[in-house]
């Protein structure tokens, strides 16, 4: 629904209207100028950057859009002079209408979840138990999807930020909705990122954003300190196939350059369609008819079922009764068809824990399903 701004007035609460930052025009006495201190240091992620000031002033910039977002710490005096298309987050950042569900997982390993109030997604959408559960008891709620959210409900909790994926480039209207009522939205681009630590390291966006930082350190290193060992191992000799099969009888892959296809190479394995490049859109994934996947993965040792798109899968004859010439795989005859948990692809500060899994069963073969947390074998 679209409201007016006097609508949008009577919805505030009162105190809201003396916050300075958050799309407010309201402009305090003390105010001072940006001095630079730091390049923030990135070591993986290259689709944000940001830059420290004194003070405790960060301003973070978002790729391809060039989006920037001060962040001002709660007490801080607002800065002189900042260019329009500066968007001011004073802390504390709070009643987050969060639409982007890979941002979840980042915010719940910075024990921030009580710092979103919206979600974009229905409990049951999620697989993540701490965001059922805290939308079942109403302390998260539901404030419809991106393209049709709840605007009166969104602004009469104070919303200070809508974060959204890119899908929100296709409904312009909406973000242009929400911050013409005072909300800021940040289009966050970490599926954009090849490498799944530079995905990871976005962690420390939110860090920053929360006042988080030294926390969001600490767990990207865990992540990163995860898979040191296998990186420094030699490649397996195993060839692996990321696939999903869709309903109109096509194969769902990744292109060579996704982010998943680094995993497998991280892993110790070498990705069976690493030599699929862009066709001419941003897409991670391509759509082959069965015969072009029968060629590219039917000598592959290992197959990996996604089950994010259709579903697991609880045998291989599912697979085999729609594209009976997989019985003729190799990896269908020597026992090695994997399935991925429908969970994944929202636990998006675990990969590491994937990229483990990969390696255990590159080199074990088939290892037991107690010390595997996203793989699961199917006979």
């Amino acid at each position: 629904m679209k409201i007016t701004r006097n609508q949008f007035l009577k919805l505030i609460p009162a105190a809201a209207l003396t916050l300075t930052g958050c799309g407010s025009k309201a402009q305090p006495a003390n105010t001072e100028s940006l001095i630079f201190s730091h390049h923030y240091q990135l070591d993986y992620a290259q689709q944000f950057t940001a830059d420290c000031y004194e003070g405790g002033y960060t301003m973070l910039t978002i790729a391809e859009s060039d989006a920037r977002f001060l962040v001002v710490p709660e007490d801080a005096a607002e800065v002189d002079g900042l260019p329009a298309d500066v968007t001011v987050l004073r802390q504390p950042v709070e009643n987050i209408y969060l639409v982007s569900t890979s941002v979840m997982d980042l915010l719940l390993h910075l024990d921030a979840l009580d710092s979103v109030a919206f979600s974009g997604t229905k409990a049951e959408g999620w697989y993540l138990p701490a965001v059922q559960q805290a939308m079942e008891e109403g302390k998260i709620a539901y404030a419809g999807k991106y393209s049709a959210p709840d605007y009166e409900q969104i602004l009469a909790a104070g919303c200070r930020l809508a974060i959204e994926n890119t899908m929100i480039l296709h409904t312009p209207e909406v973000k242009e909705q929400l911050e013409h009522f005072g909300i800021p939205v940040l289009v966050e681009r970490s599926s954009y990122e090849s490498d799944p630590l530079a995905r990871m390291e976005w962690i420390k966006l939110y860090g920053i954003l929360l006042g988080r930082e030294e926390q969001a350190e600490q767990v990207f290193s865990a992540q990163e300190t995860a898979v040191q060992p296998i990186l420094s191992q030699k490649p397996t000799g195993k060839s692996c196939a990321f696939f999903s099969l869709t309903t109109n009888n096509l194969a769902t892959v990744r292109k060579g350059s996704d982010y998943v296809a680094r995993m497998i190479e991280m892993a110790g394995g070498s990705y069976v369609f690493a030599d699929l490049t862009d066709n001419g859109n941003s897409l991670a994934t391509m759509n082959l008819p069965l015969e072009d996947f029968y060629a590219g993965a039917k000598d592959a040792d290992v197959l990996i079922y996604n089950s994010a798109i259709e579903g697991m899968i609880a045998s291989v004859s599912q697979l085999t009764e729609r594209f009976p010439l997989l019985n003729e795989f190799k990896a269908v005859k020597e026992g090695q068809v994997w399935c991925t948990t429908q969970s994944l692809f929202q636990q998006s500060m675990e990969l590491a824990d994937l990229i483990v899994d990969m390696n255990r069963v590159f080199t074990k073969g088939t290892p037991a399903a107690s010390t595997l947390k996203f793989l699961t074998h199917v006979d």
